[in-house]
């Protein structure tokens, strides 16, 4: 067991390295972090900008430095896979970023490789610890809105990305922006205590349409599903209607006994359920739910109990989007995410 700080690296300096280490500060005592690029000048400048205790000139050197515990796979998911078994070969800890794997086979290889090393490996679902999403399990448990029938999650924005984006090559992404985005949604419509059995999804027809900006394509879906309880769901996504807020929205639990209103990131919920109406703010101090996936991730190191965001709850999201993707092709309205290759990223 260590006792002493947990040493964390960064394998990859990109936006997500930055947000993931400004959360980590947070944890206080329990952990140090640093950073490994293959721009050592870029690993040093956020080494010194953001407080780490090391650079390193390659992802290999992290991973094969002794005082190292773990490393957080940063990196475009193409790549995710190489690195994240390289660094269990090494008995290093992982968190690999969220989608984990392009395909399902690279989940079960992932898990196979874990279970030898005898090492955590967490996948950085930073949703499934936001406080919005554990109050909304918290209320559904409880009741206070009756028997749960209709799920409405709702993302709706126009926010396309910039050409040089690498989510826009869904070779790097592992898919397109569902894929590489709305899993994280799926995530927390699936995860509010019932279980997502069947699932179908819907993507407009973008052939006549000129991507935004740098996008490569439109970025919509509509998907439906059905939960083990006999309620129902859909989650609207799309990254190019104009809206009056952008990346505010709200959506809806429904129960037989009343409705549960909520901002879509966490904002707000509001009750109209058995009892008084309640207005609540479920937490900003840790609204996106890093600071309590990193304490899980560390509690989990330190020999606590397993993360609660593992390869196999990760895997069985990624199945989900499977059945969406296949279900698109089966209509003649799409195909399944890219896969890609093996190539070493370092």
């Amino acid at each position: 067991m260590i006792r002493r700080p947990v040493h964390i690296a960064f394998l990859g300096c990109g936006f997500i390295t930055r947000v993931h280490a400004r959360h980590l500060r947070a944890l206080g005592s329990d952990v140090v972090w640093s950073f490994a690029s293959r721009d050592p000048e870029k690993a040093e400048a956020y080494r010194r900008k953001l407080g780490g205790v090391a650079a390193w000139d390659g992802y290999d050197a992290a991973i094969a430095d002794d005082d190292v515990d773990a490393v957080v796979v940063a990196v475009p998911p193409r790549y995710h896979r190489e690195l994240t078994l390289r660094a269990l070969a090494a008995g290093k800890h992982v968190l690999v970023e969220k989608p984990a794997f392009p395909a399902l086979a690279d989940y079960d290889a992932v898990i196979a490789a874990r279970d030898a090393a005898e090492r955590v490996v967490i996948v950085g679902e930073n949703d499934h610890y936001k406080p919005l999403v554990i109050e909304l399990r918290r209320l559904l448990a409880s009741g206070v809105i009756g028997d749960f029938l209709f799920g409405h999650f709702a993302t709706v924005m126009r926010k396309p990305k910039t050409a040089d984006d690498w989510r826009n090559d869904e070779e790097m992404a592992g898919g397109d922006a569902f894929f590489e985005e709305g899993i994280h949604w799926l995530h927390v419509a699936g995860s509010l205590g019932h279980r997502i059995t069947r699932i179908t999804g819907y993507r407009p027809d973008d052939s006549h349409v000129d991507p935004l900006e740098g996008d490569a394509r439109t970025k919509s879906m509509l998907v439906s599903f059905e939960y083990d309880s006999g309620a129902a769901g859909a989650l609207f996504y799309s990254r190019e209607v104009p809206t009056l807020l952008r990346g505010l929205g709200r959506s809806r639990l429904y129960g037989r006994d009343g409705v549960i209103t909520f901002e879509s990131n966490g904002g707000f919920v509001f009750v109209r359920g058995k009892g008084w109406p309640k207005l609540s703010f479920p937490g900003f101090r840790d609204i996106r739910g890093y600071r309590a996936m990193y304490e899980d991730f560390v509690r989990a190191i330190r020999g606590g109990p397993p993360v609660e965001m593992s390869l196999e709850r990760a895997r069985e999201d990624h199945e989900l989007m499977e059945q969406v993707y296949a279900s698109i092709r089966r209509r003649g309205g799409g195909s399944l995410p890219a896969r890609t290759g093996r190539d070493d990223p370092a």
